[in-house]
């Protein structure tokens, strides 16, 4: 499994993806919607790792090795998840700069640790809904793309709407105030509970449909 984890990262994950987590950066624009920041990982990186997977036929080669197919799913999942995490990683750097630099806040959701919660759990729900479909095929993209692109951008529609609308849920999701920032730290859990749980079911999904694919 690590072997095939190194295979990923020296073979089909190119290391200038790793500079798109500076788009993490963003998030010191003043009165923005800071999920755009968060999605530019679906936008460039995922698209390009499976696009260049399949003109290069990554699946082939990896199948002529002596593996199991579910441990090539596990791998490319697991290489998404490290950038995926390295996002959020980076995103909380911008975030901590953004707090002090605008301790007024944002005229939309903050970038606060409820904001990296709903992050995670977001990319949690976009693993659940493209890498099962994906790998239905191993071979479409578009389709599980476009589904899952769909998927995060109604969840953060919804965020938002919640925190500009709903009283209570902004005084959970909203603030940069250190009173703020200490009621969000259960959201900030779930998030990440969202996370694991959803990509951990995503990746045994996947692997259960992989296997019955005939390639």
């Amino acid at each position: 499994m690590l072997l095939l984890l190194y295979k990923e990262f020296r073979l089909a994950v190119n290391p200038l993806y790793l500079l798109v987590t500076l788009f993490g950066s963003l998030l010191l624009i003043p009165q923005w919607p800071y999920f755009i920041a968060m999605m530019y990982i679906f936008f460039i990186t995922i698209p390009n790792v499976f696009m260049y997977g399949k003109a290069q036929n990554d699946l082939g080669y990896t199948l002529s090795l002596p593996v199991r197919k579910a441990d090539l799913v596990y791998a490319r999942i697991a290489s998404i998840g490290i950038l995926e995490v390295a996002q959020v990683l980076v995103a909380a750097c911008f975030a901590w700069l953004s707090r002090h630099l605008y301790p007024a806040g944002n005229a939309l959701l903050d970038a606060n640790l409820a904001f990296l919660g709903c992050s995670l759990a977001m990319y949690g729900l976009f693993n659940a809904v493209f890498f099962p479909l994906f790998y239905k095929t191993a071979y479409k993209v578009a389709v599980p793309l476009f589904a899952a692109s769909t998927a995060i951008l109604l969840f953060a529609a919804a965020i938002e709407v919640l925190a500009l609308l709903v009283p209570g849920a902004a005084w959970f999701l909203d603030g940069v105030s250190p009173e703020a920032l200490g009621r969000q730290w259960p959201l900030f859990g779930a998030g990440i509970l969202a996370y694991l749980s959803l990509s951990f079911l995503a990746a045994r999904r996947s692997a259960f449909l992989f296997e019955r694919v005939d390639l």
